[in-house]
């Protein structure tokens, strides 16, 4: 692969954590403006180089970083604009609630993180219960419509989803199938570590999938029940969902790439200890939730070829999902030991392998070592040659040993594969004079055609250091 050279083109700075970054015509415009939407619930428009606000929910959203020293995971976090947006002005908004923080699903734990125990059986079998006295927040995922008068109002709830820890609730999680015209939601698997409960593989549970919504099916519930699981929903709501795929630990969103008549799909899964993964299909079968919990009540097996698993909780990336012991005396010795080697063995038929995975420990001098997969987008423009038709990415922040320089993500692309088989992938070098500042490479998003590419940078990892970000656009 070769080597291609960006530069980033400051847009816009001085902003809060820019989480989703997309472009869409405004009704009666003739121009794609660029959106910014912020974690702590602004969402911004630019047109002809000119910043305004499109709306602002901050008071709707829960306070961030209060309980977690600044770092937080909540927030809104996606934000999609209707096929038809042009004319009907509807788009939709997937954000944690104001005044619902709860003590969490394991309520009395210590501070030490989840991690499973091969020698406890008990930390392999976790049950969440009093789910609703026990869980950390609650998610909603709301259809708004800008009004003729050129201001934005809410119409529906479609959905509200108790989460039992503040991490995993994705990033960009709402976008379009081109494919069928339905709404996608894509939910992390609620997070702590290692999703102690396996809720990503258990077809009830909303929490580690990838959900399609048929929102032209009005419902006529306004305010739909605090939810945990599909078979809890009111029965109308049931019947507007299909899931696409089960088994994810946190997701940086679906991307979708045009390939003759069908679509390539495009899933970035952040790893917990060894690998960051993207994945991609073509082909797959959606399974109606109504089938779903038709299967369960009958306690017969589903037939589930075609069905798109990535294989968490049992499989991280291409690797059965470990944890590190590590040895103190010399930590090149450190020890990787499977955590859930049953959860391993029943999903290895099935599960989909990755396209790529890049490691956080990397002995590679032309790669970097991961840290978390913050994006992932299709590029089909010209401007940069090497990098068309190409699946761009972005980490986080490279990790480098004992390193005192300032922290910088890195961009880099992979080709995509019809066999869908492990690829390799290239690092971009970027030029852009950050200086002194940190600059953790957020979130990655591309105009309607993917021939422009966006990229949100954060000096500080902590939401509530406020007014840190800025956006770029990555030219040649």
């Amino acid at each position: 692969m070769i080597k291609v050279k960006v530069r980033l083109r400051p847009i816009v700075s001085k902003l809060n954590m820019p989480t989703v970054l997309k472009t869409a015509y405004l009704p009666g415009d003739s121009i794609e403006s660029l959106f910014i939407s912020t974690q702590v619930g602004e969402i911004f428009y630019i047109r002809n180089g000119e910043i305004r606000t499109f709306l602002d929910i901050r008071p709707r959203i829960l306070q961030l970083g209060v309980s977690s020293g600044g770092y937080d995971e909540r927030g809104l976090i996606g934000l999609a604009f209707h096929p038809g947006f042009y004319y009907n002005g509807l788009f939709y908004l997937y954000y944690s609630i104001a005044g619902a923080q709860g003590p969490g699903a394991i309520p009395n734990a210590s501070s030490e993180p989840f991690k499973p125990n091969p020698c406890d059986p008990g930390t392999l079998n976790r049950k969440w219960i009093n789910r609703d006295k026990e869980y950390d927040h609650i998610d909603t995922l709301e259809e708004w419509i800008l009004q003729p008068n050129g201001q934005p109002q809410k119409r529906r709830t479609l959905l509200q989803i108790r989460r039992p820890f503040l991490n995993h609730n994705g990033v960009n999680s709402l976008n379009f199938s081109p494919e069928t015209g339905k709404l996608v939601l894509t939910t992390g698997d609620g997070g702590s570590g290692y999703d102690p409960f396996n809720l990503s593989q258990d077809d009830m549970e909303i929490a580690g999938k990838i959900i399609e919504i048929d929102v032209t099916k009005n419902t006529f519930i306004d305010q739909p029940p605090v939810v945990t699981r599909f078979d809890e929903l009111p029965v109308p709501i049931q019947e507007t969902l299909t899931v696409i795929a089960k088994g994810v630990r946190n997701i940086s969103g679906i991307s979708f790439q045009r390939f003759y008549h069908r679509y390539i799909k495009y899933v970035g899964i952040v790893g917990q200890d060894l690998v960051e993964s993207i994945f991609s299909f073509i082909h797959y079968r959606p399974i109606p939730v109504t089938q779903l919990i038709q299967a369960s009540l009958k306690k017969s097996e589903l037939d589930q070829e075609g069905f798109v698993n990535f294989g968490w909780r049992g499989w991280e990336g291409d690797f059965p999902t470990s944890f590190i012991t590590s040895c103190s005396a010399n930590p090149a010795l450190d020890q990787k030991t499977i955590a859930y080697y049953d959860d391993a063995v029943k999903t290895s038929a099935r599960r989909l392998p990755p396209l790529i995975s890049y490691f956080h420990e990397e002995p590679r001098t032309d790669k970097f070592r991961a840290t978390a997969l913050t994006g992932v987008q299709p590029y089909m423009g010209n401007e940069i040659p090497g990098l068309t038709g190409n699946v761009v990415f972005t980490d986080l922040a490279v990790r480098a040993k004992d390193s005192q320089l300032p922290v910088r993500g890195a961009l880099a692309y992979t080709r995509p594969r019809m066999d869908c088989k492990l690829n390799d992938f290239s690092v971009m070098d970027v030029d852009y004079p950050f200086g002194s500042q940190s600059a953790y490479y957020v979130s990655l998003g591309a105009n309607m055609n993917q021939t422009k590419l966006y990229l949100g940078v954060y000096g500080s990892m902590k939401v509530a250091d406020y007014h840190e970000g800025s956006v770029f656009e990555i030219v040649p």
